[in-house]
């Protein structure tokens, strides 16, 4: 099976179990994770495009957050994907690499992905939870985990650990201050940085914005 073909299955299979998913963690993020990986790898032109287009459709396939806190759960149902396809040991290698470390994991926690590929991959997710549709996502994933709104008297936690980025309970508007707006400190590229700067800029004013209709402030 050529590239192209593995791309066009995988592409139809993640759109096929993704569809409808409420919690914006659905098909359409990871489309857009796909096409902006694909946009950052046309400029840094110095990785293979096979491996960071498969790896950016795959990158959410078992996301922790939805498997009981489990890191391996990703890596797992990539292997048994791309092995279905017959893909060669060493892409599976490659993509599993990159399901396993795309993931935020906490202020404190040192990004670890080491691969241009999987920086890419990761660089393209981490914009994704920015701007406009971060913090779409930021609520619709608040609500489904039937987060509160806000409640100024809880405050951000700046996690030293996975577990305790993992373990934490809190509410929407605390995930800017505990991830949201750290992810420019957390990008690769120079591509994603400076797509980037509009995005950080949107989240900034968006929440002074908050801030002042929460006080009933006209």
């Amino acid at each position: 099976m050529g590239n192209d073909q593995i791309i066009s299955r995988t592409r139809v299979f993640i759109e096929n179990k993704f569809s409808g998913e409420g919690s914006g963690h659905d098909w359409w993020h990871i489309y857009r994770v796909w096409k902006l990986s694909i946009l950052i790898n046309e400029t840094e032109k110095s990785a293979d495009k096979f491996i960071v287009e498969l790896g950016a459709l795959l990158h959410d396939i078992a996301d922790w957050k939805f498997h009981k806190g489990d890191l391996e759960a990703g890596p797992k149902a990539a292997s048994e994907w791309l092995t279905s396809l017959k893909v060669k040991e060493e892409v599976i290698k490659q993509i599993t690499d990159i399901v396993g470390n795309v993931n935020y994991k906490g202020a404190g926690v040192k990004p670890s992905m080491t691969s241009l590929e999987g920086q890419i991959v990761s660089d393209a997710d981490k914009l994704d939870a920015m701007g406009a549709i971060g913090i779409a996502r930021a609520f619709a994933y608040g609500g489904s985990t039937d987060q509160p709104l806000y409640d100024p008297n809880v405050k951000p936690v700046m996690h030293k650990t996975f577990e305790e980025y993992k373990m934490n309970k809190s509410h929407s508007i605390n995930h800017f201050y505990e991830k949201l707006l750290l992810l420019q400190g957390h990008l690769y590229t120079n591509t994603a940085k400076d797509i980037a700067l509009q995005r950080h800029r949107f989240m900034e004013d968006y929440l002074k914005e908050f801030y002042k209709e929460w006080e009933g402030q006209a």
